[in-house]
């Protein structure tokens, strides 16, 4: 079999959303590199929530920032962060708006005064979502245990900012305020939202795999993604083969050519298994 280019997602695909790493999932990735593939994260975290459990797998190369950042074999790519004066620009508009976020760069997440008071029931929310049991007990150091506070937020280093949506109406007044960045929503579709995120236009994870194959010389013939949410369906579909997680929602299953089980079931090593790739 010719050796395939595997992009996966991180939350959702790779870790479940408690954020436990099945074992499966390790061999497979293994057991595929030792076939001759090469297997990529294609994430929205930025390397900052790349702990050592995901890292010492020992990936080929990283997308992160949900492609501002690229990396393989330890040799950058592209790395497109936010100027120190946008930046600034966002943080001082975010204040004005009673909106607590955090800055998500590639050294560390550096996170508003209030924002561990203020996320904590948004998190909860976004966990009973997902499935979790007790969501309750969730709080944001559980889901961001390494994440900084008390820092200068004015700062040169970001590829992305996240922050906490009061109502559906903050991210519509950031979208409109903000027409020359690409500004989005997660943890809930539409009115359900939960977090707003502003970025640099014009990246998404699809772009960035092509960057990266355009790298390495190669096609999009022998590619194979893996994702569970909407954000991860460009990549699907510009891959050769697009694959969905069971835990997936309706629209990345209609978007795929296959369906494997949840992250929890084995589902991604079910899938390398199905594919020849292990």
């Amino acid at each position: 079999m010719q050796p395939y280019y595997i992009f996966l997602d991180v939350d959702g695909t790779l870790v479940t959303y408690n954020n436990e790493l099945p074992e499966s999932a390790v061999g497979a990735i293994k057991a595929a590199q030792a076939n001759g593939h090469k297997v990529f994260t294609v994430t929205g975290r930025s390397k900052a929530e790349m702990y050592e459990d995901i890292l010492d797998i020992g990936f080929d190369g990283y997308i992160g920032g949900n492609g501002s950042y690229i990396e393989t074999d330890e040799h950058v790519i592209a790395d497109r962060k936010l100027s120190a004066k946008d930046t600034r620009m966002i943080v001082d508009w975010l204040y004005e708006n009673g909106l607590e976020f955090y800055l998500e760069g590639n050294i560390g997440l550096f996170a508003s005064e209030r924002f561990e008071v203020e996320a904590e029931r948004p998190l909860q929310l976004y966990a009973a979502k997902k499935g979790k049991e007790q969501p309750n007990q969730v709080r944001v150091k559980d889901v961001f245990p390494e994440m900084i506070f008390g820092e200068q937020p004015y700062r040169n280093d970001i590829n992305k900012i996240s922050f906490i949506l009061n109502a559906y109406e903050d991210y519509l007044k950031a979208k409109d305020q903000f027409s020359n960045f690409k500004v989005g929503t997660w943890g809930g579709v539409g009115e359900t939202a939960l977090f707003g995120d502003i970025s640099l236009k014009n990246i998404n994870k699809s772009s960035a795999i092509q960057q990266l194959l355009n790298h390495f010389g190669a096609s999009n013939e022998a590619t194979i993604a893996f994702g569970d949410a909407k954000v991860d369906i460009p990549m699907l579909e510009h891959c050769s083969i697009g694959v969905a997680m069971g835990n997936g929602g309706p629209e990345i299953k209609n978007a795929s050519d296959y369906i494997t089980d949840d992250v929890e079931q084995d589902g991604l090593y079910k899938a390398f298994k199905y594919f020849d790739l292990i």
